[in-house]
């Protein structure tokens, strides 16, 4: 299960809005869960999204990933995984983001823009099993 703060969750949800038809992506920070306990996003931090062919992939620069994640630890939380839209669908990981999936236990959140916004979390299994589906939960108290 992963928890969004509701503003977090707002702005997965209005940063894939602005993308339009190309890809947006960005790092989750907040409390990692492991086993039963959910994962909790309290913030979302947007990245640039340098792919070749940002219409049906994305990919965060290796370097502004890293500091994402030095200021997601200097905040004092930790990464909990990625979100990445899908302008026109689906719902659900693609191929390519199960090959290049590489983060085993974090969870990869999708935002749908083909129809109403569906905000979806799939945790990368890192084996033949590939990604789990996480239930999404929105808390207007975190």
């Amino acid at each position: 299960m992963i928890e969004f703060a509701r503003e977090a969750y707002d702005d997965v949800v209005r940063h894939a809005d602005a993308g339009g038809a190309e890809e947006v992506c960005g790092v989750l920070a907040g409390t990692r869960g492991d086993g039963d306990e959910p994962s909790v996003v309290a913030r979302a931090h947007e990245a640039e999204n340098v792919a070749d062919a940002p219409a049906v992939r994305y990919r965060i620069d290796p370097e502004e990933q890293l500091e994402l994640f030095e200021a997601i630890e200097a905040d004092g939380r930790e990464v909990v995984g990625f979100y990445h839209s899908h302008p026109t669908g689906p719902a659900h990981p693609s191929e390519t983001d199960a090959s290049r999936a590489t983060w085993p236990g974090y969870s990869y959140v999708i935002c749908a823009l083909d129809g109403s916004p569906f905000v979806g979390s799939w945790r990368w299994r890192g084996d033949e099993a590939g990604f789990e589906q996480e239930t999404v939960s929105v808390s207007s108290e975190r």
